[in-house]
């Protein structure tokens, strides 16, 4: 059996759901109105397996990172606040993992700018995707805390610095 690529699935998938978007707007037409309300969710399901597949999401998440734009909030869901602010159920203190395991969330580091992972990494700012790859493979070898000149802070680093650039 052979492994089917992510890209097919999707639109696979993608088909199936515009499919039934068809069959319940016609239904909807046809016989009762409360088909075709049953029918919008399967039609914004397959615009989102469309937007996916078409590598549009991607494109566009590319774009506010570079833009500088964050693609996600600081804040918990619906409404919550922001999450360095909360502190589990019960003020965080007891629960299943008792008093020396407290679970607080911390807001995410920002991490290192654009340039400075191009400059740990070692690369100019036009440097597509093949090149960090390899420059990163290089570094994480002559970085790695288990080497004779490496060090955590420096592999951890890298390792940013990749992140960074491949988001």
């Amino acid at each position: 059996m052979t492994a089917v690529p992510r890209s097919q699935l999707v639109l696979a998938l993608m088909s199936v759901f515009a499919g039934l978007t068809v069959v319940l707007a016609v239904l909807g037409f046809a016989y009762s109105p409360v088909a075709l309300v049953v029918a919008l969710p399967f039609g914004a399901t397959t615009y989102a397996l469309w937007y996916h597949a078409s590598g549009r999401l991607r494109e566009r998440a590319r774009r506010n990172v570079r833009a500088g734009r964050r693609t996600t909030t600081e804040r918990g869901g619906f409404g919550a606040g922001p999450r360095e602010d909360w502190t589990g159920p019960r003020g965080g203190g007891g629960g299943r993992f008792g008093d020396t395991r407290q679970r607080r969330a911390t807001r995410r580091s920002t991490g290192q700018s654009m340039r400075d992972a191009y400059r740990t990494l070692g690369l100019d700012p036009d440097a597509d995707e093949s090149a960090i790859k390899r420059a990163y493979r290089e570094k994480v070898k002559e970085t790695h805390p288990d080497t004779e000149d490496g060090s955590e802070r420096r592999f951890k680093r890298v390792n940013e610095a990749y992140e960074r650039l491949s988001e």
